[in-house]
C-alpha cells in the first residue's frame, strides 16, 4: 500500500502537467510581486498613500508586500524543483539508452516504417558500402560499420548530445530555484540614509530588525548633477569601507553602479536635503576692512586674531510672530541665521540675527555681516541588499541559454545504410531519422543521396545509375 502510494506520488510529481501547473502558479505569484508595491523598495509613506490601512494590513499579513522572501514562495520553488527532479529521473533512462545503446542496424520491420528513406540500385554490395562511407564523410558524418547476423550496415549520427538538452534546461531551472530559495532564507534587504561625514556599522532591515554590518561604512560626500533645464541627471555618493579602523575600499557610486563588498550591495537609491545647513558664506566688514568667511555648523570661523564667529542657529524658512522667530518649513527659501561673535581680547560675546532675504541684521555687534551664499546639507539614500543565491541564479541563466541553444539549434539525426535484396535485384537502402524538424532535414537527406549516387557512379564506373532502378519510399 505504501509502495503504491509512493509510486503514485512520484508519478504525479514527475508528470508534465504537475510541472506546468506549478510553473503557472509561480509565475502568477511572481507577477503579483511586480504589480504590488514591495518593501523596502517602496518607502512606508508611499505604501500608505497607495493602499488603505485595511488593505495594507492584509497585504503585509499575507506577505504580498515582500513576495520573494516569504516561506510560501520558497515552498512553491521547492515543489517545482522536486517536480523537475522527479521528471528528470523518470525520463532519463530512455535518454541514457539512446546514448549508451544506439539503434545501429536497421531491421526489416524498422526499414518498413521509417518515414524518410531511399533505395538505389547497385551492382556490388561491398563497393556500395565503400561509396556510402565516402559520402558520409563528405557530409561531415563519422560512419561506423556494424555487422550483425552476417549482414554489414553503415551507421552514423550527429548532435548526439542534443538529447540531453532538456536535462540541461532542467538543471538550469534547479540552479535558479535554488538561488531563489537561498535568497529567501539567507538574503536580506534594507535602507540606509547617510549624510557626508556620517558612518554606520548597522543596517535596519525591511522587517525592522537591525543587523550589524561586518565593517564600517562612511559617506564622504554626495551630490546631484542636473541637465541644463534643471532636471536631475544623476545622483552620486562617495563611500568608504573601513575595517579595524583602516580604509579598505573607496568608491563613488551612481545609479546602477553599486558598491559591492562582503557580498553586500549598496545601490544609489535617493538623494535629498536634510533641512540643516552645510556651510554659509558671509562677507564681514569691520570699519573699512571687509573679508569673507565660511561658517559651518560644527566649526567657528576666524575673523581676525581675536574675533571668531560661529553659527549658533539656522532656520531655513522663518516666520516672525509676536517678536519671536519660528520655523515654517525645511525649505531654504527664507533663511534666518543667529551668529555668535566671540572677542577674546575683551572676553566678550555678542550675537546677531541675519535675515538674507531682507538684508537685515539685528544685534549689538560692531561687525557688519552680508550674506553671500548658502549650501544645504544633503543626504544619500542607499538601497542595501545581500543576495547570496544570485550567483546560482546567474549560473542557471547561462546554463539555460546553453540548454535552449542545444534544444532549438541542435537536432539529433541518425543515418543508416545497408545493401539489401529487392525484386529488382541488389539495392542500397538509406534511411534517416531526426528527433525534431523532420521536414527541414529532408532537403539535406536528398543532398546526401545525390552524393551517394555520385560515389556509386565513381565506384561502378558507370555513367549514371539508372533512374528506373531507384525506389523511393518517402
Amino acid at each position: 500500500m505504501a509502495s503504491s502510494f509512493g509510486n503514485r506520488l512520484f508519478q504525479t510529481l514527475a508528470s508534465v502537467r504537475t510541472g506546468i501547473i506549478l510553473l503557472i502558479i509561480l509565475g502568477v505569484v511572481a507577477a503579483a510581486g511586480t504589480l504590488i508595491l514591495q518593501r523596502p523598495m517602496t518607502d512606508a509613506d508611499q505604501m500608505a498613500r497607495a493602499y488603505s490601512p485595511g488593505t495594507l494590513h492584509w497585504l503585509d499579513r499575507s506577505g504580498l508586500t515582500d513576495v520573494y522572501h516569504t516561506w510560501w514562495f520558497a515552498l512553491l520553488m521547492a515543489a517545482l524543483g522536486i517536480s523537475i527532479i522527479f521528471a528528470s529521473i523518470n525520463r532519463f533512462p530512455k535518454a541514457w539508452r539512446l546514448l549508451a545503446h544506439p539503434y545501429r542496424q536497421a531491421e526489416p520491420h524498422f526499414r518498413a516504417v521509417l518515414p524518410t528513406q531511399r533505395t538505389l540500385a547497385i551492382g556490388d554490395a561491398e563497393h556500395a558500402t565503400a561509396a556510402v562511407e565516402r559520402a558520409f564523410r563528405k557530409a561531415g558524418l563519422r560512419p561506423r560499420r556494424v555487422t550483425q547476423n552476417n549482414q554489414t550496415s553503415i551507421y552514423a549520427e550527429k548532435n548526439l548530445w542534443s538529447v540531453l538538452s532538456v536535462y540541461v534546461v532542467h538543471a538550469s531551472l534547479l540552479l535558479i530555484l535554488t538561488g531563489g530559495i537561498v535568497d529567501a532564507f539567507f538574503g536580506y534587504k534594507g535602507y540606509l540614509m547617510l549624510t557626508p561625514g556620517q558612518s554606520t556599522t548597522k543596517l535596519e532591515q525591511t522587517n525592522g530588525i537591525t543587523r550589524p554590518l561586518p565593517f564600517t561604512l562612511r559617506c564622504d560626500g554626495t551630490g546631484q548633477e542636473n541637465y541644463p533645464d534643471g532636471t536631475p541627471r544623476k545622483w552620486w555618493s562617495k563611500l568608504t569601507v573601513l575595517e579595524d579602523g583602516r580604509e579598505t575600499l573607496r568608491k563613488e557610486i551612481v545609479v546602477n553602479d553599486p558598491l559591492v563588498t562582503h557580498g553586500i550591495r549598496f545601490y544609489q537609491a535617493g538623494y535629498g536635503m536634510t533641512g540643516d545647513v552645510e556651510s554659509v558664506l558671509l562677507n564681514v566688514t569691520r570699519g573699512a576692512d571687509t573679508r569673507q568667511i565660511t561658517l559651518r555648523s560644527y566649526q567657528a570661523a576666524q575673523v581676525d586674531a581675536d574675533t571668531t564667529v560661529s553659527l549658533a542657529e539656522f532656520i531655513p524658512d522663518y516666520v516672525m510672530r509676536e517678536g519671536q522667530i519660528y520655523t515654517r518649513s525645511k525649505d531654504p527659501v527664507n533663511p534666518a541665521l543667529r551668529l555668535e561673535i566671540t572677542d577674546r581680547a575683551r572676553q566678550a560675546k555678542s550675537e546677531v540675527w541675519l535675515f538674507p532675504a531682507t538684508r537685515q541684521q539685528t544685534g549689538n555687534s560692531p561687525l557688519k555681516f552680508e550674506f553671500a551664499d548658502l549650501q544645504m546639507a544633503a543626504f544619500t539614500g542607499l538601497q542595501v541588499s545581500h543576495e547570496p543565491g544570485q550567483w546560482l541564479v546567474w549560473a542557471g541563466c547561462l546554463l539555460m541559454a546553453l540548454g535552449l541553444v542545444m534544444a532549438f539549434y541542435l537536432v539529433h539525426q541518425r543515418f543508416w545504410a545497408m545493401a539489401i535484396e529487392t525484386k529488382n535485384g541488389p539495392a542500397l537502402w538509406i534511411g534517416t531519422a531526426a528527433d525534431k524538424n523532420r521536414e527541414h532535414f529532408v532537403e539535406g537527406f536528398n543532398r546526401l543521396i545525390d552524393d551517394i549516387r555520385a560515389e556509386l557512379v565513381n565506384e561502378s564506373g558507370e555513367a549514371t545509375i539508372p533512374a528506373a532502378k531507384t525506389l523511393v519510399r518517402a
